[in-house]
């Protein structure tokens, strides 16, 4: 029987001027984008902390801190594809990822296959394995005022 482990993540980033809007590796054409350290990519930023997790290596903080300039601006999907060989390393299969997006605006679903791929590339596992909702939170919180982006993955790993 293999060990199955199940990881989860949650990442939340606010919008901010003059930035790129990142979400799975795709650049989105909208007014602002998200503050944050490296490209903000919160999607990203919580498929690897459940990988992490699942793995029970720790959390993105850990291994890419938000106050080191080593990370400043940096590509998150050349972040998660560190956390994949991390999770091999430690003995781990990534069975699936399943994750949510909660935002008002803007719509991903143009967006939503490339953002599988990538995030299905940058793991080397298929893009079948990979899932993308998203979500809006009716107007209510910090995201149903348009004050940020927030992201929930779930993973599980096999050993």
């Amino acid at each position: 029987m293999s060990d199955y482990r199940i990881g989860q993540g949650f990442d939340v980033h606010p919008f901010a001027e003059k930035r790129r809007l990142i979400l799975g590796g795709v650049e989105i054409p909208f007014n602002l984008g998200l503050a944050g350290n490296s490209d903000a990519d919160v999607l990203a930023h919580a498929v690897g902390d459940a990988l992490l997790g699942g793995a029970a290596l720790g959390d993105l903080g850990q291994f890419y801190p938000d106050d080191d300039t080593k990370w400043k601006d940096a590509d998150s999907l050349m972040i998660l594809a560190d956390i994949s060989r991390r999770i091999t390393e430690a003995g781990f299969k990534i069975i699936n990822i399943d994750s949510t997006l909660i935002l008002e605006a803007p719509r991903i679903s143009p967006y939503r296959h490339r953002m599988i791929d990538n995030l299905a590339l940058s793991l080397n596992i298929s893009p079948d394995r990979v899932s993308l909702k998203a979500t809006t939170t009716e107007k209510l919180g910090f995201t149903g005022r348009g004050e940020g982006i927030a992201a929930m993955a779930i993973a599980l790993l096999a050993r």
